[in-house]
């Protein structure tokens, strides 16, 4: 009965995704209107590919940019064990691809990962014949991995996490979600709770290793222009970190509503395609405005006296976080599961987080408890509170402190992760 079950799980799910599939493809031409990089390559969603096979080759797959970031980590400490590796990168997002052009090599080879249709994923794999097979953090695709357990490719899924909702999620699909967890030759957990939570999910082989994101580096560079930013202005600076959809209305309110003169708020939405969108809120706000984009290696006289920043780029995320005083953290002031802190601990930021941080659940706790991050209600809270921290020099200085040695306490995961990934290149299929 539970094997029935199962068969017919996939078969309802495959089916739903080929019908589905011009919508998809419909979708991504839609965004390549402001992301032009959805509309390059569309043959490799359906898993069409040409050139080399690249077989042996470690394939990672990094949905987005945070993914592609950690995995850089990852990657590096995979080409210390194994010099001559050759990577296969893969991605789903066009953030995640462009970030992605940083890590390669010659002979590496970067793609789109395919749709999860039978047809598509089975071409995949067939093309390019990899040693081992890497998912980053919640990438659980059910016929990606059936597939994968078909071709004798082991497949690990690192820098493991899952929330409890994510969880209780899962479980409603569970003929559907436990045959592919339970094919992964190995789950690299980023806490004991994820861990516990992915068993649930019918993981096998899990160990818990720390998170990825604790072993990058800020980029030197950016750091210190942000900082030479920080330096020249006359004014403190406050940085909303990647906000999200409905957030950034309630704190741009909170912030109009200050009295002058009042710290610079530097502003940087998650989502690229929303800076357009941004941009208005703040004007309807009755604020003026400056777009990081507007200039080159340093702001205008103009800039240094709007009432904010609009971080319109990417892959500036340290040089921002080096340019505040205090950052208040996207994605935890909406239900939304919070955004993560450790680059800005890695920079020397102090974070204030709003109420929801379950995505990242740990590393908050962990950095609340360490003192290089705070906790309030709500953003008007969240506002009272970084302008409360600005105040005292001291509580800044120590806030700064406490965040570089939470980031450097807790590094190390990427070596121990590509360990274990190493056995299982090493073990015969």
């Amino acid at each position: 009965m539970k094997t029935m079950r199962r068969w017919l799980a996939g078969c309802a799910y495959s089916s739903l995704l080929v019908l589905l599939m011009p919508a998809y493809l419909l979708r991504l031409w839609w965004r390549g209107r402001v992301e032009p990089l959805y509309r390059t390559a569309l043959g490799e969603r359906l898993g069409h590919h040409r050139g080399a096979a690249s077989a042996g080759c470690v394939w990672i797959h990094a949905v987005s940019l945070g993914e592609t970031r950690a995995a850089s980590a990852l990657v590096d400490a995979l080409r210390a064990l194994r010099p001559g590796m050759r990577l296969l990168l893969t991605h789903s997002t066009a953030t995640g691809r462009e970030a992605g052009r940083a890590l390669l090599r010659d002979g590496d080879v970067q793609t789109w990962l395919p749709f999860d249709t039978p047809g598509a994923v089975h071409r995949f794999l067939r093309h390019f014949q990899p040693a081992v097979g890497v998912l980053m953090e919640t990438e659980v695709w059910p016929n990606l991995l059936r597939a994968a357990q078909a071709q004798g490719v082991p497949m690990v899924l690192a820098n493991a996490r899952l929330s409890e909702r994510s969880l209780r999620r899962g479980l409603r699909f569970d003929a559907l979600i436990r045959p592919a967890v339970e094919s992964l030759a190995a789950v690299l957990a980023q806490t004991d709770a994820d861990a516990q939570r992915l068993r649930q999910a019918g993981a096998r082989v899990v160990s818990v290793v720390g998170n990825l994101k604790y072993d990058l580096a800020p980029d030197a560079t950016q750091l210190a222009r942000g900082r030479a930013w920080r330096d020249a202005l006359s004014r403190q600076v406050v940085l909303v970190a990647s906000s999200r959809e409905g957030e950034e209305g309630p704190l741009l309110a909170c912030w109009a509503a200050l009295p002058q003169p009042r710290p610079l708020l530097l502003l940087v939405p998650r989502h690229p395609q929303r800076f357009d969108a941004v941009e208005a809120l703040v004007r309807e706000a009755g604020l003026s405005l400056a777009r990081r984009s507007t200039w080159a290696d340093a702001p205008p006289l103009e800039a240094a006296q709007a009432d904010v920043w609009l971080g319109d780029s990417m892959g500036e995320m340290a040089m921002y976080y080096a340019c505040a005083h205090v950052a208040l953290l996207g994605g935890s002031f909406a239900p939304l599961g919070g955004q993560n802190l450790i680059e800005a601990a890695a920079c020397g930021c102090p974070v204030v987080m709003g109420p929801h941080t379950f995505n990242f659940a740990q590393a908050a706790e962990l950095a609340l408890a360490e003192g290089a991050a705070l906790r309030v209600a709500d953003s008007e809270a969240g506002v009272a509170q970084a302008l409360s921290l600005l105040r005292n020099a001291s509580r800044c200085a120590d806030a700064v402190a406490h965040s570089l040695a939470f980031a450097a306490r807790h590094r190390g995961a990427a070596a121990r992760m590509a360990v274990q990934i190493d056995v299982l290149m090493a073990r015969p299929s």
